[in-house]
């Protein structure tokens, strides 16, 4: 690791296409889960221009079962919740509107061979959704122990869909991107030296004192969001760089579920396994291993144990016991990482029903994950659980 150095990281809004998709995906998983706590569900989502496209597999007990198809009304109901959806994001636009896009469902139901895989039946565990790797990652930087970059990048975008929803700025639209780089100095983030902003606009702000009237507000979003004195000069902050930004959402780019992998992760900080995380229930590890891998990387910080730590757990499908654990602490640790190794999996059940039932993951908790990033939230109720330090004395005592 170098001690002094630039990094940046970026978010989008809740309103970025592919974010629109990725919450679309998880009010389906919400919605099966709510039915059926044991619900398989891999649901991709497609927006386009006054139109969105499920696709996938499901195998939910009241809702659809191969036997009997789809029960009565569950139709309406899938697309009732994705239309609910796009009209809490707050689009009602020409080129995509809640209540008039085109709708089109093909889910269907789950395939058997990946089911025999995956289902527990006698002396046979649960086995892993899919193959993979996956990663964890938690670092001092800040207080949720994320990122700097990639924490003060979802902040900004989260405030201003904080000010569009309240009408705080009512020219804002939902469609948004931020990007922030920080310089470091003995690996500490000091100061941004770039900030960059691109926000949908209405078309009355689409005018030279329109767009002067719009910097002036982001600016602001930044003095409020970053650090005192952390601000660049103005030569180094970009507001719609590119000109206009009247036309956006889905109906300036289409959208895809998993795009935004890295946003939803942390920023290009740590590795990412390469597997996304919505539209899928917690049975593929793609989703629930790197849940716990977060966790376990979160309590790790929280415990002093090292200033920095990625973790990296691997799967085979059908097979129950991860293949491999990895700990890298950056030369930042206090205990060697193998002994954190030894460690973790007496503390921690790393099979896929193992991590769910510690984690307490079959409950419809998902939409909340698919803005502004998976990881350093706020742990509430069922929400989040990932984001606990409730393993923080369990560690102290293993490692002491």
């Amino acid at each position: 690791m170098r001690s002094n150095f630039l990094f940046t990281s970026e978010s989008v809004s809740e309103g970025h296409p592919d974010k629109v998709a990725d919450q679309i995906s998880d009010a389906v998983v919400d919605l099966f889960l709510s039915k059926d706590p044991f619900a398989r569900v891999a649901c991709e989502t497609l927006t386009t221009t006054n139109r969105v496209v499920l696709a996938g597999e499901i195998r939910c007990k009241g809702v659809y079962e191969e036997a009997t198809g789809w029960a009565p009304g569950a139709l309406d109901e899938i697309e009732a919740a994705v239309r609910a959806t796009v009209k809490r994001i707050g689009y009602e636009q020409a080129g995509f509107h809640w209540k008039t896009f085109e709708f089109s469902n093909y889910l269907h139901g789950q395939s058997a061979h990946i089911a025999q895989g995956v289902d527990e039946s006698g002396n046979k565990d649960e086995g892993a959704g899919d193959q993979g790797i996956m990663f964890g990652y938690a670092t001092d930087e800040t207080p949720d122990l994320m990122p700097a970059t990639l924490y003060y990048s979802h902040k900004i975008l989260e405030r201003m869909a904080a000010d569009r929803h309240s009408g705080a700025a009512p020219f804002l639209e939902p469609d948004a991107k931020s990007q922030v780089t920080l310089e470091y100095e003995n690996e500490v983030p000091v100061r941004a030296t770039a900030l960059v902003v691109s926000t949908q606009h209405s078309p009355e702000f689409s005018n030279d004192a329109g767009q002067a009237k719009l910097r002036e507000y982001v600016k602001g979003i930044f003095e409020e969001i970053l650090p005192k004195g952390w601000l660049p000069g103005d030569e180094a902050i970009f507001v719609n760089p590119t000109g206009l930004f009247e036309i956006g959402g889905p109906d300036g780019d289409a959208g895809v579920t998993g795009r935004k992998i890295i946003v939803d992760t942390y920023g290009g900080a740590s590795p990412h396994g390469g597997g996304a995380f919505s539209g899928k229930d917690p049975t593929k590890v793609d989703r629930s291993a790197a849940y716990i891998s977060r966790y376990m990387a979160k309590n790790i910080v929280a415990a002093g144990l090292a200033r920095r730590v990625t973790i990296q757990l691997s799967y085979a499908i059908g097979v129950a016991e991860p293949l491999s654990l990895y700990v890298d602490t950056h030369g930042t640790g206090t205990v060697p990482e193998a002994a954190i190794e030894a460690a973790l999996p007496k503390l921690v059940r790393l099979t896929p029903k193992g991590i769910r039932t510690h984690l307490g993951l079959n409950k419809p908790i998902y939409q909340k994950t698919a803005a502004y990033g998976h990881f350093g939230r706020t742990p509430e109720g069922d929400f989040f659980p990932w984001e606990k330090t409730d393993l923080v004395d369990a560690l102290k005592a293993a490692l002491a």
